[in-house]
């Protein structure tokens, strides 16, 4: 396979690469409004959730992919989810077949979105989209509908543009459950495999490295998430009559999990593994800016920060049933459960980094506790090969779309499915890009997009796609 040269740094673009930018510029507008109505849409894969609004917002994708007029055929999908009587939730698979001996592209994003959460914490409301200061806020308008909308954008462009000449091969999968584990999305790739098959695979699911720099995911930490019980009665207690003599759950799990970090914070954890590969130059400074760290709080770990967050393992607790503040009462509590989120380090995976926390927190049990491990979920993190030729023409494309050179990055997230691509499609280039920059603020209150990142974005995909189509197999 072999592809045409493209334009250096110091060259002007092509006629047609010009054409391209100004036809992606030209379509913005649609887009942002195409995604405002998603962002609508409270689509989100947790049982608790009405799952009518996931089937909407799949129907609604569907449209926008029949709607760019390329596709042969547009579906709305579901697999079952292994181990289960289950159904996972509704996907989009778009399919436009290779002319003229041209390669294949397989465009990723997801249309669930996390929960809002405290609605309160919102300056506007989660499933309005509100344009302020140049971002877009609401649920879903960075993470991941702008991932789907960049797809949809570039594709416009390119098919106006290109027109009869558009001979590229385009396959487009947006998943219904990313946010809630991806349970069926192993099953789906088997159930579609030839539909899915590609030369290259771009996952719109990421970031850049600030606003105005894109960036290629190069590298992802794996993940290890599990629920933990921990119990040391059989029946609550009074405190006052007990207390002193008798360890109740709290006591005993404050115990054990502060077992789990070193004085610095890093990982205390033997057997889970870090990466040693260089990092660029990241000040502490835009750490407290991006992550909004309190003045008087000081960062956590050792190393450079880049390091901890892209090469380092990490451990959180998430989540925690427990008596509330307004409930307490002066009770020994029976029990407790905790949810473990841990991020793992490339090169390592969820399974071994599983089995090293569940042998350290029972190795420092206090007391005797009984503790139970339940629900595992468990993924790989995942180094890309950037010596191919995709990964080349996407460098450029990035360059000219963003107008800046762009940063090879390490994500501290976890994209747990890219495994189970890598492991379908084993020749495919992996290209992990994004919409996101670092204000996005994906997951929390007032999520939002940078109306000029996804500008360039879409800039970006165009002319991949375009220049894609120059490609000969």
């Amino acid at each position: 396979m072999t592809s045409p040269a493209q334009p250096s740094a110091s060259n002007p673009p092509s006629d047609r690469d010009a054409a391209i930018l100004e036809t992606a510029a030209s379509g913005i507008p649609a887009a942002l409004s195409d995604l405002g109505r998603l962002v609508r849409i409270p689509g989100m894969a947790w049982p608790a959730f009405d799952q009518t609004q996931l089937e909407r917002s799949a129907e609604a994708v569907a449209a926008l992919a029949t709607g760019t007029g390329v596709f042969d055929e547009v579906r709305v999908l579901r697999a079952a989810i292994p181990g289960t009587d289950e159904q996972g939730q509704p996907a989009v698979l778009a399919k436009r077949a290779a002319r003229n001996g041209r390669p294949t592209i397989l465009l990723y994003a997801h249309h669930d979105v996390q929960p809002p959460g405290d609605d309160a914490l919102w300056e506007t409301p989660p499933f309005e989209p509100t344009v302020r200061d140049g971002r877009l806020y609401g649920r879903g308008a960075a993470d991941d509908k702008a991932g789907i909308m960049s797809h949809i954008a570039s594709i416009r462009a390119v098919s106006e543009v290109l027109a009869g000449d558009l001979d590229l091969g385009i396959a487009m999968f947006i998943e219904g459950e990313e946010e809630y584990g991806s349970r069926s999305f192993a099953q789906f790739l088997s159930d579609n495999k030839e539909a899915l098959r590609a030369d290259a695979i771009v996952v719109a699911d990421s970031g850049n490295w600030d606003s105005v720099t894109p960036g290629l995911t190069v590298s992802l930490r794996g993940n290890a998430r599990f629920t933990l019980r921990v119990r040391t009665l059989d029946h609550a207690s009074h405190s006052g009559m007990f207390g002193g003599a008798v360890p109740d759950a709290m006591m005993a799990t404050v115990r054990m999990l502060a077992t789990l970090w070193n004085e610095d914070g890093s990982v205390a954890v033997e057997g889970m593994t870090e990466r040693d590969a260089p990092t660029p130059d990241y000040t502490e400074e835009t750490l407290r800016d991006e992550a909004g760290l309190l003045p008087g709080t000081s960062p956590i770990g050792n190393g450079t920060i880049l390091s901890r967050i892209w090469n380092k393992p990490s451990v959180t607790v998430i989540g925690i049933d427990a008596t509330s503040v307004a409930a307490a009462s002066n009770t020994l509590l029976p029990e407790v459960t905790v949810v473990i989120s841990a991020r793992v380090a490339p090169g390592q995976t969820g399974q071994e980094a599983y089995e090293a926390l569940q042998a350290h927190l029972r190795a420092n049990a206090p007391w005797g506790a009984e503790l139970t491990f339940t629900d595992p979920d468990l993924g790989d993190g995942f180094l890309v090969d950037t010596s191919g030729w995709a990964v080349a023409l996407t460098r450029d494309a990035m360059r000219d779309g963003y107008d800046a050179t762009p940063v090879d990055l390490g994500v501290g997230g976890s994209i747990p499915f890219i495994a189970d691509l890598v492991r379908e499609f084993p020749e495919a280039q992996i290209l992990v890009t994004g919409v996101e920059d670092p204000y996005s603020r994906a997951h929390s209150p007032n999520e939002s997009l940078h109306l000029d990142t996804f500008r360039h974005a879409v800039a970006t995909e165009a002319l991949l796609l375009a220049r894609m189509n120059d490609v000969v197999r």
